[in-house]
């Protein structure tokens, strides 16, 4: 896996890079300082995640993650903050980021959220990520969702709860393969490309309300 660091700190970005190279099969391929960077090392580089600061001089994560999402480069952004709850992020996410984690949390969170992210295989990790969605997601009068079969509408109910393909395809009593099948025409009839984004679309239709997910597992 390809990754590239966003952060107007040298000193965050050295930290980050020491993490992520520890991993095997991770390479560090670019750094940047501020979104403008960042866009110009995404394009070269074609990375397959990108680990976005938020708060940045000239031009923000929220301005870069948008454009990197509609450059349609192929890379997935994790946020990154210091702010557990923050409106910014949950913009960040809407205008396309897979998710968030703070910068304080341990180099074991951090490097089982890149690789949950980069994978794509469940959608709120941490938990955190959830709660904001659940926060700054209102809905919308003018968002609806398409016409989804009565399975896909389960799926979706418990992609907002957060659960992974397995779980699902447990609670289900359904196969993986079946799940990734049900996730990906949800996907594509919602018009986004991650689970985050059918999450937020199915909070802002009225689909799934704040507090619908507590309680519940991963």
């Amino acid at each position: 896996m390809n990754i590239v660091i966003v952060d107007d700190d040298p000193l965050v970005r050295m930290g980050l890079r020491a993490i992520v190279s520890s991993e095997p099969g991770w390479t560090v391929v670019g750094e940047a300082g501020d979104g403008h960077e960042a866009l110009a090392t995404v394009e070269q580089q074609r990375p397959d995640l990108v680990l976005m600061d938020v708060r940045m001089p000239r031009m923000d994560g929220l301005a870069a993650t948008r454009q990197i999402v509609a450059a349609e480069w192929g890379a997935r952004v994790l946020v990154l903050t210091t702010f557990e709850v923050d409106e910014y992020v949950f913009e960040a996410m809407r205008a396309g980021a897979s998710g968030f984690v703070l910068k304080r949390v341990p180099p074991a969170e951090l490097i089982e959220a890149v690789r949950v992210v980069a994978s794509g295989e469940s959608l709120l990790f941490p938990a955190s990520t959830r709660s904001v969605i659940e926060r700054f997601a209102e809905p919308q009068p003018a968002a609806t969702l398409p016409e989804l079969t009565e399975r896909e509408a389960d799926v979706l109910r418990l992609l907002a709860r957060g659960l992974s393909n397995g779980e699902i395809a447990v609670e289900l009593f359904v196969s993986i393969e079946t799940v990734k099948s049900h996730v990906a025409s949800i996907l594509m009839k919602i018009g986004v490309r991650d689970r985050t984004q059918a999450v937020i679309a199915a909070y802002e239709a009225g689909f799934v309300k704040p507090g619908d997910a507590e309680g519940q597992p991963r």
